[in-house]
């Protein structure tokens, strides 16, 4: 699967991963979801946890991701919107996750964090909330694999879409590119045909999307994956 998890390439303008939030999917039909967006195009499956704590909502957790794991091959990308969030790294990973996205306000040691996600084999994420500084990086980028950029506040789908974290994803950017780092960049939040190609000129290489991706039913999908990538 590691084909797929696709490392940024620095001043090369490419067309985005894009990763599917099932949060916009139909819950009563979460496996035949996941297989529909794989078949339509999906790079990776974005699954958003949450614990009703750390943010207002409550969502799924590794039991659900386990159940859906074996209905798609790309990599299942977790950001865990909980806290703490080091007691379920292992049981996420076991789950299927290739991806693990945590918080830096989830836990007192971001770094070891990190350090487990790698430990256990996948590939470890840090998520950047509306307000939330990107100097909490700058000097552990080595053990990151990925950057992720809430555009809205995290919590629930549909949300509008705010600009000004157009300029946290070129900073980061900037950052990883001097640092001469294959991470990949991703946005999540409000992202759509029409935020979507922003995102990229920024320096984004992936994307998360929920109702974009998932209006129109299934016959839709593959068209709707195409106009995200930019086709």
């Amino acid at each position: 699967m590691t084909e797929r998890l696709g490392p940024a390439i620095p001043g090369v303008m490419t067309a985005p991963l894009i990763a599917p939030s099932i949060l916009a999917s139909d819950f009563a039909r979460l496996g035949e979801e996941v297989a529909a967006i794989e078949a339509a195009g999906a790079d990776w499956v974005h699954a958003d946890v949450m614990d009703g704590h750390f943010v207002p909502n409550i969502t799924l957790g590794p039991d659900i991701v386990k159940a859906i794991r074996p209905h798609a091959k790309i990599p299942f990308d977790v950001h865990l919107m909980i806290s703490p969030a080091d007691p379920y790294l292992e049981a996420f990973r076991a789950a299927g996750a290739d991806l693990i996205s945590i918080h830096p306000e989830a836990g007192p040691h971001l770094h070891r964090s990190l350090k487990r996600i790698r430990e256990l084999g996948a590939k470890a994420g840090v998520v950047f909330n509306p307000s939330t500084g990107i100097d909490h990086v700058e000097w552990i980028l080595e053990d990151v694999d990925l950057l992720l950029v809430m555009s809205v506040n995290p919590g629930f789908g549909g949300q509008s879409f705010i600009p000004g974290q157009l300029r946290k994803v070129e900073a980061l950017r900037k950052m990883v590119d001097k640092a001469g780092l294959p991470i990949i960049i991703e946005v999540d939040g409000g992202v759509t045909p029409v935020t979507a190609p922003q995102c990229v000129a920024a320096g984004a290489t992936a994307l998360v999307a929920g109702s974009a991706v998932f209006k129109g039913g299934r016959e839709a999908y593959a068209a709707n994956i195409r106009a995200l990538k930019g086709g």
